[in-house]
């Protein structure tokens, strides 16, 4: 049992990355990637880190299980693959807007309503489409289309205002602080505003790593187990087709895991085992290779981990390169770089 009582705020500072990973092409080390890297064991302790996991970061959009949680707890009646879609960063599919107008429709709302802002589809096969058909930026296509409606829901249930719902000192944001640092176990350090326009707060990846390893362990029926079994259950209403963390999610039982701009990534075991990456330069590159490392040193048997490598390095358009975690975080041999 946690306590009640958040810590003290991060340190808002430079963090002091390390290396976690190398380009290495031809055998040759020929970039480094810096990052930080957390695991956390099921009782909650630390058991591996690497760079600076306290330092006050923007997890971007791996916190929106936990903003899922806070509206849940305010008393959004969702479950199932529309609560996944409230914690999504979809990629636009049809299925995806198809949700977020199902979950406005449920609020008497519609798409004007909505506060996030106009954008084509994440998914890049989705974007390419929609460029070829002459379709423009909107808000349902924009990733956190989802979010958003669930937001506006909470809002008009609670009796809420709902044009000025992304204030941070709007009930409903302040919510989900509440949630943030109930989960997280600190103070946070920072708010500022997210690409969509919705609040964004500032925590340390340490904190981050707890929050999705208490949302897996609440308990059945609770907020948190809600959001994590809508979102395991439902891993490409959180994503897309095709997308990495919908099919790490797939690939390992049991396992909630979520993604963030600018290289972020969290994942939690059922148990509690939790892991929290932070790629300093924001390449999605090398955020799953790094998380799948770290997954491996929570005890996640490396056979299901096997297709999250990374993508290969090409030369005249064939693989002479790889990105591999470096060795102080995956110290078994990988499969040899060309």
């Amino acid at each position: 049992m946690y306590s009640s009582f958040p810590a003290p705020a991060p340190v808002v500072r430079e963090p002091l990355h390390a290396p976690v990973a190398h380009l290495i092409r031809g055998g040759v080390v020929e970039g480094v990637h810096y990052g930080s890297v957390v695991v956390l064991g099921a009782d909650g302790e630390v058991q591996f880190q690497l760079g600076d996991i306290e330092a006050a970061f923007y997890p971007r959009s791996a916190l929106k299980p936990v903003q899922a949680v806070a509206m849940v707890r305010a008393g959004l009646p969702l479950d199932g693959e529309l609560l996944s879609l409230a914690a999504a960063s979809h990629s636009g599919e049809e299925r995806h807007l198809d949700g977020a107008r199902r979950i406005l429709a449920l609020a008497g709302l519609n798409e004007a309503d909505l506060r996030n802002v106009p954008d084509m589809p994440y998914g890049t096969e989705v974007r390419d489409r929609w460029i070829r058909e002459g379709r423009q930026p909107s808000r349902l296509a924009q990733n956190c289309s989802g979010k958003h409606a669930a937001m506006l829901w909470t809002a008009k249930l609670n009796g809420w205002t709902l044009d000025d719902c992304l204030d941070p000192a709007h009930p409903l944001q302040q919510a989900v602080a509440e949630a943030v640092e109930d989960l997280t176990g600190q103070h946070i350090a920072r708010t500022t505003v997210d690409g969509c326009g919705a609040p964004l707060f500032s925590v340390s990846l340490h904190g981050l790593a707890r929050a999705v390893s208490r949302i897996v362990t609440g308990a059945p029926g609770t907020p948190q187990a809600r959001v994590a079994d809508a979102m395991r259950a439902y891993p490409e209403m959180a994503s897309g087709a095709g997308r990495d963390v919908a099919a790490l999610m797939a690939a390992v039982p049991g396992l909630l895991a979520k993604d963030g701009f600018e290289g972020v990534q969290v994942a939690a075991l059922p148990d509690g085992r939790a892991v929290a990456v932070k790629i300093a330069d924001g390449a999605n590159r090398a955020r799953i290779p790094v998380a799948a490392a770290a997954l491996e040193r929570a005890g996640v048997d490396p056979e299901l981990l096997s297709g999250f490598q990374g993508e290969a390095l090409l030369g005249g358009g064939r693989a002479v390169g790889c990105v591999r975690p470096v060795r102080s975080l995956d110290p078994v041999a990988m499969p040899a770089c060309a």
